[in-house]
């Protein structure tokens, strides 16, 4: 029996160390404020436990603009020697740079969520065709800006709060959003960005209100710019104004379905985490590009969504 237990350890051991041979994932998000990331980060861990075959290390940063900590994160992740690193970038051409870096350090990178730039991708020896996972914005926008159309109508007045200047996703919205201002003949009062930040989007909707009394509807580039929107407008006594966002966070089921906002745009972040990680692992074994597109979908959500 005592011969054994030198064997046994040694068996356990063994088993620990095939286990610990799992390629190491890191997630790397934006702002872990935005309700919309919290949510992603908690599926893609359920997710990774759940399956078993991969170590997961989840990033994001303090605030929207926080970019710093992104190339931080990037670069941190290089030296600790991840297989792979999926990254929704904050600045579209601010990140092609990291992700070179990592490119040449042998880390396979899945860009997601936010499409890095095409003209920075060239400029650094990558390709254009830079393989995206996650949706196509301007569509979401358009479909979500359409809705307020045909809800204000021919003429209505409308703001547009854009996304940070810097992520691609924001101009692929205003994108949207515009294509929808010319479909149904709307009055642009103003389009200003907030940085996809509640407060921020608190303060400039405020000021735009106090500007703009005739607004009747606003379009937000994302759900946390929206709740700061419809704060304003509650203490501004303004419940005529309808407003629609993007992502469907948790916290707009409420609103919408006590029409405190018409609609949003559902898109599953956990969902197109795991999109990218097993675009990331099909690129590891051999079996695809780091090249194309793979979509995720998005739904239009309004009250009927909800009930």
């Amino acid at each position: 029996m005592l011969l054994l237990m030198p064997m046994l350890a040694m068996a356990k051991g063994a088993q620990e160390e095939v286990k610990d041979d799992r390629p190491v994932v890191g997630l790397i998000m934006k702002s872990l404020a935005n309700e919309f990331f919290m949510a992603m980060e908690e599926g893609a861990q359920a997710y990774a436990a759940e399956d078993g075959t991969f170590k997961l290390i989840t990033m994001g940063m303090n605030s929207e603009t926080d970019f710093d900590s992104q190339v931080n994160a990037v670069d941190t992740l290089i030296t600790q020697g991840v297989d792979l690193i999926v990254l929704a970038p904050a600045d579209s051409a601010g990140m092609v740079a990291p992700v070179k870096r990592a490119i040449d350090a042998g880390v396979t990178v899945i860009n997601f969520d936010v499409t890095l730039d095409k003209d920075a991708l060239k400029a650094a020896g990558l390709p254009e065709e830079f393989l995206f996972v996650g949706p196509d914005n301007t569509d979401g926008a358009e479909m979500v800006g359409n809705y307020l159309g045909e809800k204000l109508g021919d003429g209505g007045k409308v703001f547009i709060l854009e996304g940070n200047p810097g992520a691609d996703n924001a101009k692929q919205r205003k994108n949207g959003f515009m294509k929808s201002i010319a479909t149904h003949n709307l009055e642009l009062l103003a389009s200003n960005t907030a940085h996809w930040e509640t407060e921020e989007a608190n303060t400039l909707m405020t000021n735009l209100l106090t500007k703009h009394p005739d607004v009747q509807g606003v379009m937000c580039a994302n759900d946390s710019m929206a709740l700061g929107v419809v704060r304003a407008l509650e203490a501004a006594g303004r419940s005529d104004v309808q407003v629609v966002g993007f992502d469907n966070i948790p916290a707009v089921k409420d609103l919408i379905l006590n029409d405190k906002m018409l609609a949003t745009v559902h898109m599953d972040g956990a969902e197109m985490a795991i999109l990218a990680f097993n675009a990331g692992f099909e690129i590891l074994a051999g079996e695809r590009e780091n090249l194309g597109w793979v979509q995720s979908p998005l739904i239009l959500a309004d009250k009927a969504f909800f009930e």
